[in-house]
């Protein structure tokens, strides 16, 4: 294989050559900026090998780099060694960006090429304003991985669905009036949607084209008298076209799309997220195109509506009993002394999982990190990785679920043998940086940056630290990852609302010992009113035990001790009823019993 990245690199520059091309930029990106991609757009991947989810690729006459974030540190040095690839690690104040790097490597008048197509129009805009101080050209039409990529996978064809309104809660026709109206507001005539969750949500429909994430690739124009639908007309079945055709949606082929726009009136006012939306298309938008930063769609599907958090919480217990039986089967086996591999714990919670209700798919593929590769923050096991269990060190699972009516993610660190101090330490200082966050009172507009720290704090005054954001929002039965809102060191501006679900997941990764993570998801909600103003809290929606043995309570406080054996209380309560067996109800009662003191 690290041959074949070789060969892909220098047939790749044989290519630069030919068109005058000094260095190439290759994102991790497909034409509507998402963050898990379709296997077509996978051009990245298949030039380096590394199939993280986030890094970008340059390559020039003799190098070749690839920046990627932390939680794909150890990952990509793992896929990249032996390509001849550097690892650049993203984010570290002693790596240089890309842009510092090509103006080192080039001369004034060199050109580095891009596919404006794969970069959002905010990030290309400044990388041709930084190429041009030192005399770089750009040539944003530069995508000829076609001539070598022989075998490149279709775009794909998976059938669209409605997603009905008893699980939405809201009808495509509100939504649109909603944007419409938000519309006119930013002084536009027109809006349009590149990104897949946002047309999903708009239009109440889903289909599989990303793995994972029940999209569909399209783009999506809205006037006042239009409503048109770029899509593959294959994927369109005859009871979808009805839902369509009722919901006043013309369809049109995916390919007509950029032709569509070429032909708008040079009146027209078309509102888009320059940060979203692909440099090529605003391009072709030129002064017809209004950038009203994150989008409408965006901000109202980050705030889920009533029947939305109904179905959550019933999804969330029906994934909490799914849990309990993997938890059981798990342990029962791993007991016995059968051979388990970190496979296996895939295998175990996706039995479990799918034969639940309205279950659709897991919603990121499961994380199940033994002892060392518990530190790899985005780990997924192969043939050639998967750790047998021992009967010693942690087990890390970060899994979740797509449920027609909610989305889940949760992670749980467990011990496979008696835990010793440093584990239970470490465990210990995420735990009570998890309790201070889920605990929190803040006001009204605060943003995710703002509570961050609350859950480094006790990592920090022990010298410790994560690299990953502590909490991302999640989509309702679409992306396990959305925006606007997050908690991350970095600022972020979108507040934290009512309704929005975000994940609470700090973590601590000791580099070939152990890797530690808690997740729950938790709703933004409101808590009380005072002369002072409005404020909010979180409310854990997650149902599912911690590993007891795990706790050093000496390090904890009885407040947080409280909290853990409240939160466990509240897990019991609410799938006892559901577990059928005595035994599945007799190990949920051992497994939330109150911490010893």
């Amino acid at each position: 294989m690290k041959e074949d990245i070789k060969q892909r690199i220098d047939a790749f520059r044989s290519l630069m050559k030919e068109s005058g091309i000094d260095a190439a930029i290759i994102p991790q990106a497909d034409p509507h900026m998402s963050e898990y991609l379709a296997p077509h757009w996978q051009v990245r991947r298949w030039l380096s090998g590394f199939t993280g989810s986030a890094g970008d690729l340059l390559i020039t006459a003799d190098k070749a780099m690839l920046w990627t974030d932390s939680r794909y540190f150890l990952q990509a040095a793992n896929q990249l060694e032996g390509t001849g690839i550097e690892l650049m690690k993203d984010g570290l104040l002693t790596t240089p960006s890309m842009t510092e790097i090509i103006c080192g490597l080039l001369p004034s008048g060199a050109t580095v090429g891009v596919d404006g197509m794969l970069m959002p129009s905010q990030q290309l805009r400044a990388l041709r304003a930084d190429l041009a101080v030192k005399g770089i050209c750009l040539d944003c039409r530069f995508a000829p991985v076609d001539r070598i990529w022989t075998d490149r996978p279709d775009l794909p064809e998976d059938a669209v669905y409605e997603h009905e309104l008893e699980y939405a809660g809201e009808s495509a026709d509100s939504k649109i009036e909603k944007i419409l109206a938000a519309t006119k507001n930013a002084n536009a005539d027109a809006v349009l949607m590149s990104a897949l969750d946002e047309i999903a949500w708009t239009l109440n429909i889903r289909s599989w084209d990303v793995k994972y994430t029940p999209v569909a690739t399209a783009f999506f124009y809205i006037t006042d008298r239009e409503r048109v639908l770029f899509i593959n007309p294959a994927k369109i079945t005859e009871d979808t076209a009805a839902y369509l055709m009722r919901t006043g949606v013309e369809v049109r082929p995916y390919s007509d799309f950029q032709r569509f726009l070429e032909l708008l009136p040079q009146s027209v006012r078309v509102l888009v997220d320059e940060s979203k939306t692909a440099g090529a298309i605003i391009d072709i938008l030129g002064e017809r195109a209004v950038d009203g930063g994150t989008t409408v769609a965006t901000k109202l599907k980050s705030v889920k509506n009533d029947k939305q958090l109904e179905g959550v919480r019933n999804a969330m217990i029906r994934d909490g009993v799914a849990l309990v039986k993997f938890f059981m089967e798990f342990e029962d086996r791993f007991n016995a002394g059968e051979a388990l591999t970190e496979l296996d714990v895939e295998a175990i919670l996706h039995d479990k999982r799918r034969s639940g209700e309205n279950f659709m798919d897991e919603s990121f593929g499961t994380i199940a990190g033994y002892g060392p590769h518990g530190a790899i923050v985005h780990y997924e096991a192969d043939k050639e990785s998967n750790a047998a269990l021992q009967h010693k060190s942690l087990l890390l699972v970060d899994s979740g679920a797509q449920y027609l009516d909610g989305t889940t993610d949760i992670t749980r660190t467990f011990a496979l043998g008696v835990p010793t101090e440093q584990e239970k330490n470490d465990f210990t200082l995420v735990m009570k940086g998890h309790i201070a966050l889920a605990t929190a009172i803040f006001p009204e507009g605060t943003r995710g940056a703002q509570l961050d720290a609350l859950a480094r704090q006790f990592l920090w005054k022990n010298g410790l630290n994560y690299l990953h954001g502590t909490g991302h929002g999640v989509g309702f039965f679409l992306g396990v990852h959305e925006g606007p809102q997050s908690i991350r060191l970095n600022n972020v501006e979108a507040p934290l609302l009512p309704g929005c679900i975000t994940s609470n997941e700090p973590g601590l990764y000791r580099e070939n010992v152990h890797g530690i993570r808690c997740e729950n998801l938790v709703l933004t909600h409101k808590v009380m009113e005072t002369e002072f103003g409005t404020f909010l809290g979180f409310e854990t929606l997650t149902l599912c035990p911690f590993d007891r043995s795990l706790f050093n309570t000496t390090l904890m406080t009885s407040e947080e001790i409280k909290w853990v054996d409240d939160y466990h209380a509240m897990v019991r309560e609410r799938l006892m009823p559901h577990l059928g067996m005595p035994e599945q109800r007799k190990w949920l009662s051992e497994h939330t019993q109150p911490l010893n003191k």
